[in-house]
């Protein structure tokens, strides 16, 4: 089944009480058919998640739904132009990290890429992309205890996704599995 029709079944997008940011899954086929994700590293040298592979995506501003910040933050960390989003395809479960109050929503979109995405340096190190068929390879998750947490990672040659982002990759994922 073609994974566009398996995202039909996505949730719609929540606002939930305490929802201070979201984050953006971008995806789009590239011109062999497959779809890809688009996820950032962060710089080294960050206060907060210095290195990790994540989803462009932070804190809200006054008046918006996550919706609205999802692609602002995507427009800013990867200049995604907002005409770019084809359609919100839905949303999956807010995630939390270490404050259990402060949820982070998830948004699906498909997109049409732009020609290029141009990473701010302040907030992205560099960009990857890739396929869902590579990140629904089963060989390539692992859980490791984090403090008391079984936690998935998946390890790139650039970097590791783990913690809430991987949660939310894994949750995508199970509306691919058939």
């Amino acid at each position: 089944m073609e994974i566009w029709s398996l995202l039909e079944n996505l949730p719609p997008v929540v606002d939930p009480p305490g929802c201070e940011a979201s984050v953006l899954i971008p995806l789009y086929a590239d011109s062999e058919g497959d779809v890809r994700v688009v996820l950032t590293k962060r710089p080294d040298d960050m206060a907060t998640h210095p290195g990790d592979i994540v989803f462009p995506g932070g804190h809200r501003e006054d008046g918006e739904d996550p919706t609205a910040t999802a692609k602002r933050e995507a427009w800013e960390e990867i200049r995604l132009p907002p005409e770019n989003i084809v359609s919100i395809l839905g949303g999956l479960t807010p995630v939390t990290m270490q404050n259990r109050e402060k949820p982070i929503v998830p948004i699906v979109a498909r997109i049409e890429r732009p020609k290029e995405f141009i990473p701010d340096a302040r907030e992205v190190a560099l960009i990857l992309e890739p396929t869902l068929v590579e990140l629904l390879d089963e060989s390539s998750w692992v859980t490791r205890d984090w403090f008391g947490h079984d936690l998935w990672f998946r390890e790139f040659p650039e970097g590791v996704l783990w913690g809430a982002t991987a949660a939310m990759m894994r949750e995508l994922l199970s509306y691919l599995r058939t």
